[in-house]
């Protein structure tokens, strides 16, 4: 007989999502264990968002001396860049990000962080192996947080020995100086132009569209702007072969030959090794569990699924989110349901790429209104080079209410969180025109698309437009 834990919870994975998990449980007052096999730190922090950025960072002020000679700066051309040493110094601030996160899972977890890997036996009943052993926990809830890995489908093989994911990217002790990107995604387009803009040979290929962009207009642009810094081969599929030292990529008729393939193709739930056929849940045809998206629980058992596990929405903010729901219910033995909060994604290209709420392919055209804005006709935009700039809104044709909307424009994630709030409190264009806005920003773009919109509404008071008289 293998020893046998008891607890209220047992939580699962110990990033975003189950840290946030872990949050609500302690503040429920209820006993629980926190479940990893390893390294602990979220991926965020490890191999996602904040090395990621760090590489977007140094590769932007590196590409900025292209624009020195036209100000006045002489000399920029004798400047040299040391890509090792930039990448050495992306590593060492990704460890101090990774370590804040693993040292807040100890905390958080204290004495009852188990590290090993779990496996369901039982619906409320698992075995977790240890390098002491293996235990089992019986527990009056489940979370599931187990987060994701890269995909790698199986056509890739042989090329296994030049490829890499962004699982193994930041740890390369420099940079080729070809690199093919598959997967054009918010990753892929991100790494891509990072490595780029860094001095690297950069061929990207995937698929039929680019950073999930799905406004023709906004992707008609993106496409024009980002395949300047580097081949953007959308259309057919992609296909590999070794070469004896690198490899060829070939798309349709386009063909080149790269030292090394960044593989990013999205990601996949570590929901496999969990034994849940086996422990009576009822999966999906690709394997998935089903469970309910506002309640996160799986079927009718005191079990719930957040994050990256669960493949729905693999952001940080909506692990947080998710996580917070699933460890509220597993702690109180509820299926509340949750109202989600409105969909944002950002993906830091510079200019950024963002959709917001509503994407316009989920719209029906002869109910909405599209407000348009151009950074041509934005001073501060033309300031930064932005006049490729475009946002798209999305507003009810009845009532001028916000749904959604889509952008490329530089410093874009500030106008998408904007919108994001907005529509999210119920906005309407006529009414968000009421807040201030300065001159000259970039903010003055919402402003010029709000108009678009509020253009078509008459006011009964004939007051004008933006503005509110006194009682």
């Amino acid at each position: 007989m293998l020893p046998e834990i008891s607890t209220d919870v047992a939580i699962i994975g110990a990033g975003t999502a189950g840290l946030y998990a872990l949050r609500e449980v302690r503040r429920a007052g209820r006993s629980f264990v926190l479940i990893d096999h390893g390294p602990l730190g979220t991926t965020c922090a490890r191999v996602g968002c904040m090395p990621s950025k760090v590489a977007l960072h140094a590769a932007g002020l590196w590409h900025s001396r292209r624009e020195m000679a036209a100000i006045g700066i002489s000399g920029s051309e004798a400047l040299q860049l040391d890509r090792a040493t930039a990448w050495a110094e992306l590593r060492e601030q990704r460890d101090r990000f990774t370590a804040s996160a693993t040292n807040k899972a100890r905390t958080a977890a204290g004495d009852q962080l188990i590290e090993g890997r779990a496996r369901f036996v039982e619906p409320t009943l698992l075995e977790v192996e240890t390098a002491q052993g293996s235990v089992r926990v019986r527990a009056s809830a489940v979370v599931i947080a187990t987060g994701s890995r890269p995909q790698l489908p199986a056509w890739l093989a042989p090329v296994a020995g030049r490829m890499v994911t962004t699982d193994e990217l930041f740890e390369l002790p420099d940079l080729p100086q070809r690199i093919g990107v598959l997967g054009l995604g918010a990753v892929g387009l991100e790494m891509g132009l990072a490595l780029s803009r860094l001095g690297v040979q950069v061929t990207a290929a995937g698929g039929s569209n680019l950073a999930g962009i799905d406004d023709p207009q906004v992707a008609e642009r993106a496409i024009k702007a980002f395949s300047e810094e580097m081949p953007l081969w959308l259309g057919p599929p992609a296909s590999v072969e070794p070469l004896e030292q690198g490899v060829q990529l070939r798309s349709g008729e386009r063909t080149t030959e790269v030292d090394l393939l960044l593989v990013a193709l999205g990601r996949r739930p570590n929901t496999d090794d969990l034994n849940l056929a086996d422990a009576g849940f009822t999966l999906g045809e690709r394997g998935e569990p089903l469970f309910d998206p506002a309640t996160l629980q799986l079927g009718k058992w005191p079990v719930f699924i957040a994050g990256d596990a669960n493949g729905q929405r693999a952001l940080m903010h909506e692990a947080a989110d998710e996580g917070a729901i699933a460890g509220y219910n597993a702690a109180r033995g509820l299926a509340t349901r949750f109202r989600r909060k409105v969909p944002l994604a950002i993906a830091f290209s510079e200019p950024d790429v963002a959709a917001v709420g509503a994407r316009l392919s989920q719209l029906d055209p002869s109910r909405i209104i599209v407000g348009s804005a151009s950074g041509e006709a934005n001073g501060r935009l033309r300031i930064l080079g932005g006049e490729r700039s475009l946002l798209n809104i999305y507003a009810d044709v009845e009532s001028g209410c916000l749904l959604g909307a889509s952008l490329l424009c530089v410093g874009g994630e500030h106008l998408a969180h904007q919108l994001a709030w907005a529509i999210q409190r119920g906005e309407t264009a006529q009414s968000l025109l009421q807040m201030p806005f300065y001159h000259p920003v970039v903010e003055e773009l919402l402003a010029t698309a709000l108009q678009e919109i509020a253009k078509h509404f008459s006011t009964a008071d004939g007051l004008p437009m933006g503005l509110v008289a006194e009682d």
